[in-house]
Formats: C-alpha cells, sequence, structure tokens
C-alpha cells in the first residue's frame, strides 16, 4: 500500500518534508480493525510532531502521521465487537501508533465510531479529532448539563478553527448556553456567527470588547489558542466558581494561584489521554463519536469543512500543512482519496 510520511523533520517547503513509500499492508487481530481510508483531514497537531519527533536525526523507515480519517472496514480483529466489514466508520485516531496518512490502517475499535451517513466522506473526515475536543472539553472536564447550566455564559477563545468551529455548535445547540467567541477578520468574524456565536469580539482587547458588550464575566471559558498570552485576561473574566478548559499547553508555568480566591476549576484537555493510556473508559470516544453522528445526520451539527484538496499525495499532504502552518485557515482542510 502506498503511505506518506518523513525521516527527518524539515520546513514543509523542503523537497523531502514528506515521502511517498510502499509498504505492507497490516493485519488486524485482538480488538483492532483494518480500515481502507477515503479522506483524511489535517490539524496542528499534525505540523507540531512533523516539526518536532525528528529533529537531527534521520529514520530508518519513514514516519507515518495523521489521525483524523474516515473509510471502509476491510477486515477484523477477533475480539472485534462493534464492527463488521464494510461497515463505513470515522475516526481521530491514538498518537502512539502509526498515523492515518496511508491508505489502509489499523485502529482499536474502541476509538472508532460509525460515519454521519448524511456527510460526504470529507465532511466526515473533518470532524473526529476537533468533535472529540470540545465534546470532552464540554461535558467531560466542565460537565456541563442543558438542566443545570442553560443560558449560562461560555467565551471560547479561538472560535474559527477546527475545535472553536464545533465547540460554537455544541454549546449553543446541545447546551443552550450563551456563546461568545473572538475573531479578528470579517472572514472568520462572518464563521463564528454561521455555527451559531451570540457575540464575537476582537482578541486583541478581550476584556475591554467583552464587558463593552455587557458581560462583566463569564461561567466558563475555553482556550484553544494561546493559553499564557491571555491569561491575564482569562483570569479577570472568568465568574467565581467557573471553569476554564485549555487544549494549547504552556512552555511556562501557569499562574494558577490567581485563581484561588475565586475557587475557580482549571482543567486541560488532551483528546488522546484515553487511547494513549488505555484508560478504563477508553470505549467513550466509541460512543461519544456515534452520538456526535446523530447530531450530524439530524441536522443538530453541520460539518466545520472548508477546504477540500483532491488526491492522496505528498504535495496534498505538503499544501495541507502549509495552509494549517499559517496560522489563517477557517474551519478545516480535508485530502480526499
Amino acid at each position: 500500500m502506498k503511505a506518506i510520511g518523513f525521516k527527518t523533520s524539515l520546513p514543509i517547503s523542503a523537497e523531502e518534508s514528506f515521502i511517498e513509500f510502499e509498504t505492507a499492508v497490516p493485519h488486524p487481530s485482538g480488538r483492532d480493525i483494518l480500515v481502507k481510508i477515503n479522506a483524511i483531514s489535517v490539524n496542528p497537531v499534525d505540523y507540531k510532531i512533523r516539526q518536532n519527533s525528528a529533529k537531527d536525526t534521520v529514520l530508518e523507515t519513514p514516519k507515518v502521521i495523521g489521525w483524523d480519517a474516515t473509510g471502509t472496514v476491510e477486515a477484523v480483529g477477533e475480539a472485534v465487537t462493534f464492527f463488521k466489514p464494510g461497515d463505513a466508520v470515522y475516526y481521530a485516531g491514538d498518537l502512539t501508533r502509526s498515523g492515518s496518512n496511508a491508505e489502509y490502517q489499523l485502529i482499536d475499535e474502541r476509538i472508532v465510531g460509525l460515519k454521519p451517513s448524511t456527510l460526504s466522506n470529507a465532511e466526515a473526515a473533518a470532524m473526529p479529532l476537533t468533535a472529540l475536543t470540545a465534546w470532552e472539553s464540554l461535558y467531560d472536564r466542565m460537565r456541563i448539563s442543558e438542566q443545570k447550566d442553560k443560558g449560562k455564559s461560555i467565551l471560547i477563545i479561538g472560535g474559527a478553527g477546527g475545535v472553536g468551529s464545533i465547540a460554537i455548535q455544541l454549546a449553543k445547540k446541545i447546551s443552550g448556553l450563551k456563546v461568545i467567541t473572538t475573531a479578528s477578520r470579517t472572514e472568520t468574524k462572518e464563521w463564528c456567527l454561521a455555527m451559531g456565536a451570540d457575540l464575537v469580539v476582537d482578541h486583541k482587547n478581550l476584556t475591554e470588547e467583552i464587558r463593552t458588550a455587557g458581560y462583566q464575566e463569564v461561567d466558563f471559558i475555553l482556550d484553544f489558542v494561546d493559553l499564557n498570552g491571555y491569561w491575564d485576561a482569562i483570569v479577570e473574566l472568568i465568574k467565581p466558581q467557573g471553569h476554564i478548559v485549555s487544549i494549547t499547553g504552556s512552555a511556562t508555568p501557569i499562574a494558577l494561584n490567581k485563581l484561588k480566591n475565586k475557587s475557580v476549576t482549571f482543567s486541560w484537555e488532551l483528546m488522546y489521554t484515553r487511547s494513549m493510556y488505555q484508560t478504563d473508559d477508553m470505549e467513550a470516544q466509541h460512543h461519544i463519536l456515534n452520538k456526535l453522528a446523530e447530531l450530524f445526520d439530524n441536522g443538530t451539527l453541520k460539518t466545520t469543512l472548508n477546504t477540500i484538496l483532491k488526491g492522496f499525495t505528498a504535495e496534498n499532504l505538503k499544501e495541507a500543512h502549509r495552509l494549517l502552518e499559517s496560522g489563517k485557515t477557517i474551519g478545516k482542510v480535508v485530502i480526499e482519496y
């Protein structure tokens, strides 16, 4: 089968930043399924790992990355119970295993869902990683429920990106929250409003813009951009006993002591935690993806696909990474096989 990978970390403009090569089709065992891939999408984690995982070294075998994918089940391991050959599936993958930038992939059935039947392959491939991240942020970390939280306010920092685009929809349409999000360009503001945001503010004057709009503080804050860069504004804007979730990490310590007097809860979210550590509730991602598929199919949620590249080639993968690295993408970038 064809796969696309890299032997060393190079700038995306370099000729061998991605290389095409042939490798054997793997065989499933245990709870693994073998998927023939139809479309993949690219996320910031893809280019970050490409840039950093093979620095100052040349790998003997190319490293295959990529996580979001949709495809058809070709074969199943002996312990598989959720799927059968012929099933259309979608998933966000596992950081610890070979990725989706290939024609076939082995994936644990516990982190795979049935593809939304009303979405095309490209539309479905755009969704797993970002939708799981947003869902876990809202419902596993913040434990938001419509019954107790409907009408409360949430600030989403980075609303036009992949995660922000679906988080807006979930917060508004599933949980009934008042959604405030950040965007600075006309096209990103329009995108956020189309996703369902109630208010879009400029991130450059975050505190001032939110207070001018009539919000002294907000109940929940999701950071999808730069935790340290916005930390002082986040501390000032979060309500006492509020909850903050960040997916961005931090190269330097976060001053959590600034939250003490407000008794604010802070949580990290990493969509890969369940698969990386084989947690007892790893299977939850299977059920979340199936629930999300229902919400796409009944029209509650819509895909955040915005750019399609046709053809599984190294050049298209380079272009997808280049677009993501620009920091100006809106919604999701998908490569259709």
